[in-house]
């Protein structure tokens, strides 16, 4: 997560699973490279190979690779997600003044790692409530800088 634009009037902070796509995209060539390597060797299994293999790794890349965008906007008053994957992009708008600031949430798992994502807190408004920017928990020292960078710009109103 990262800041892109940081102005007095314009906020962009975005987030881009840069390492999760590189290694879905192995993943799939590797399946989709020794299937077609046993399917020359004469062996029709190779398809079959190749292609639960290949597909899994085209399915799992869809379904978790997604650039998210949060845009805010001083002049004309709001804050907008940006979600955009593989099939769509999805782009939802909330006035900047419901928005009181960011926080990190952390989720700790049992084998004693942490990660992180930042929420908006809408504390008005009919958007009332948590909104996380990612839907997903990360590791990365970028969450804190993201939240300090809004908070600060929030706070410069």
């Amino acid at each position: 997560m990262k800041v892109i634009a940081h102005t007095p009037d314009l906020l962009i902070v975005e987030d881009r699973p840069v390492f999760i796509a590189i290694m879905l995209i192995v993943f799939t060539l590797v399946f989709l490279g020794a299937g077609l390597g046993i399917l020359a060797a004469g062996e029709w299994w190779g398809l079959v190979f190749a292609g639960l293999g290949g597909g899994m790794g085209l399915l799992f890349f869809a379904i978790f690779v997604r650039r998210v965008q949060v845009v805010f906007h001083r002049p004309d008053r709001y804050v907008e997600f940006r979600r955009k994957n593989v099939f769509r992009a999805l782009k939802v708008r909330h006035d900047l003044r419901d928005v009181s600031r960011a926080i990190v949430e952390r989720n700790r798992s049992s084998e004693g790692g942490t990660t992180y994502r930042v929420t908006l807190v809408f504390d008005t408004g009919e958007s009332a409530g948590l909104h996380p920017i990612t839907f997903a928990y990360s590791s990365g020292s970028g969450h804190e800088r993201a939240a300090r960078a809004i908070n600060e710009w929030l706070g410069a109103q």
